[in-house]
């Protein structure tokens, strides 16, 4: 089976469970296949967690859901070493962390300092305890869900902990056809219980492997450093994105390529992704909220304004 047929039985079989959100299925693919965590923001009750659930079932992976309270502590999250009185040595318990898919399931309902215990284990895919150090095993990929940061009870997380998210997805509301449907299906029972595995571990690695062999021109590798540039030196912004957002939209754009059958990458995959990428990264400036702009708004306006990149056959 191909890459686009293995992909696609992915989306199909996720959309047996979510009903009608295939193109935020397939943000959420890209940013699996491009090896990095992904940030599901929306309202209560539009499916955020049962597509996560759906997504861990039909790859096969193990999979742990951390529900984020403001009492949860980093221990909680990364395990606690325990001292046993029979070997009169630290024994190391493992956190749910320790899995293919973690679930942060209302990760900004927690404090900061346990939001913070997951940049380590995010950026390098390990965890230190005292001396020893963990490593996770192929493929870790964290999905957390977030309630928009106006609802009671949340805390905004911090730019550090919001960069190490390669995609934004956004959820939304179904079309009222999609809707109905999904009450028609979900009034007999539950399609998360009858939905089988359609990929293994192997495969996503496969495909994370396939992602970073795609063909990056150096046209494309300045368009994106140039959208850096924009946001570096926009008033309307008083943080720009980082090197590693940089990578991030690289990394999306490759992906991008995969799931459109090809194996270069050409400046559409870094428009319609550009926005999903960097715009949770970004802080708008006082100048930039007086006139009600927002992180999408900025980005937008820069792929409006920013030549696109011509690029010859012979160069890809």
């Amino acid at each position: 089976m191909g890459e686009r047929e293995l992909i696609k039985d992915i989306v199909y079989n996720i959309d047996k469970v979510v009903i009608g959100k295939e193109y935020e299925i397939y943000n959420i693919i890209k940013g699996i296949i491009a090896n990095g965590h992904i940030l599901i923001e929306d309202v209560p009750g539009v499916g955020k967690t049962t597509l996560v659930k759906a997504l861990a079932k039909s790859l096969n992976l193990s999979y742990k859901r951390i529900q984020f309270t403001p009492d949860l502590l980093p221990s909680d999250i990364l395990g606690i070493s325990i001292y046993n009185q029979r070997t009169m040595e630290f024994e190391f318990k493992k956190g749910p962390i320790f899995s293919n898919i973690v679930l942060a399931d209302e990760i900004n309902r927690t404090s900061p300092k346990t939001q913070s215990a997951l940049l380590e284990v995010m950026e390098e895919k390990q965890v230190s305890e005292g001396n020893e150090t963990y490593k996770l095993e192929e493929p870790f990929i964290v999905l957390a869900t977030q309630n928009p940061i106006e609802y009671e009870g949340t805390f905004i997380l911090p730019e550090a902990q919001l960069d190490r998210f390669m995609i934004k997805v956004n959820v939304g509301y179904p079309e009222k056809m999609y809707e109905s449907k999904m009450l028609k299906i979900y009034r007999n029972y539950d399609p998360l219980e009858s939905i089988n595995s359609v990929a293994e571990a192997k495969d996503i690695i496969e495909l994370q492997k396939k992602v970073r062999d795609v063909h990056v021109s150096d046209e494309i590798n300045s368009y994106i450093v140039n959208i850096a540039e924009a946001t570096r030196n926009n008033k309307c912004l008083s943080l720009g994105i980082s090197p590693r957002a940089c990578l991030a939209l690289l990394r999306i754009s490759q992906a991008s390529a995969v799931i459109n059958g090809r194996d270069y990458v050409v400046p559409e995959d870094v428009k319609e992704n550009a926005v999903s990428v960097l715009s949770h990264r970004v802080i708008i400036s006082p100048y930039g909220r007086a006139n009600n702009n927002t992180g999408e708004e900025v980005i937008k306006d820069i792929l409006r304004i920013l030549p696109v990149p011509r690029i010859k056959a012979d160069r890809i």
